[in-house]
Parts: C-alpha cells; sequence; structure tokens
C-alpha cells in the first residue's frame, strides 16, 4: 500500500473546516498534515509541512483563489492546489485553473468525490 497523501486545508469558515478536516481524515489514503484559516498561515505551512496536496477556499479573508494558487505555487511546485468555491464565476474558475490549481471543486460535492479529486491529482 502506498503512503497516504499528505493534505493541508485552507478555509476561514471554522465550521466548515473542522468538518473537512474531520471528514477527509476518515477517508482511506489521505492523512490531514494542517490546517490553517488565511492564506498567509497557509505559505509557512506549505513550506514547513510539504503536503502533496493543499484544499484552498477560493474566497479567503486575506486572498482569493487565484492569488493564493499562485504564491503556493512560486513557493513550492509540487503540492497540487484544489481550490474549494461555493460562488467562483466560470472567468474566475479559468482563472485559478490558469494560476496552476489542479482542480476547482464545489463545496457542496460528497466528501467522498472530494477525496477522489485529491488522491487523482497527486503526482
Amino acid at each position: 500500500m502506498s503512503a497516504p497523501v499528505r493534505v493541508v486545508i485552507v478555509e476561514d469558515n471554522e465550521v466548515y473546516r473542522s468538518s473537512l478536516e474531520l471528514l477527509l481524515g476518515m477517508q482511506e489514503g489521505i492523512e490531514i498534515v494542517g490546517v490553517a484559516e488565511t492564506a498567509r498561515a497557509a505559505e509557512a505551512m506549505v513550506v514547513e509541512l510539504q503536503p502533496g496536496v493543499a484544499v484552498v477556499d477560493f474566497r479567503l479573508p486575506d486572498s482569493d483563489g487565484v492569488e493564493t494558487t499562485t504564491v503556493l505555487r512560486s513557493l513550492d511546485p509540487r503540492p497540487a492546489v484544489i481550490c474549494l468555491t461555493a460562488e467562483a464565476t466560470e472567468e474566475e474558475g479559468d482563472a485559478v485553473i490558469a494560476a496552476g490549481a489542479a482542480a476547482l471543486v464545489e463545496k457542496g460535492v460528497p466528501i467522498v468525490d472530494l477525496a477522489s479529486v485529491i488522491r487523482s491529482v497527486v503526482v
């Protein structure tokens, strides 16, 4: 069996962040190694923890998905970035993919589907 995918979650909503941490952590092959509520906190975490995937809220208090993806990818190109959104426009979705995100996922998807996306983007 291969090593679990190391995941950092970046989400400013405490309830949603805690739910993601709990539910994703229960999925086979996924290990939550860090959680952050701002893009700035995520930057340090990605450098320190070297996750395979960063699951990032598209709208954070200190950044948007495009900026966060660009900065995280410039700090360390190895982790795949998956942006979560409740309301991104098509243009915003295109921009975040152009910035280097591996996927843009609706926040309402079942957790097993998000887990599948996480596993699928690991290089």
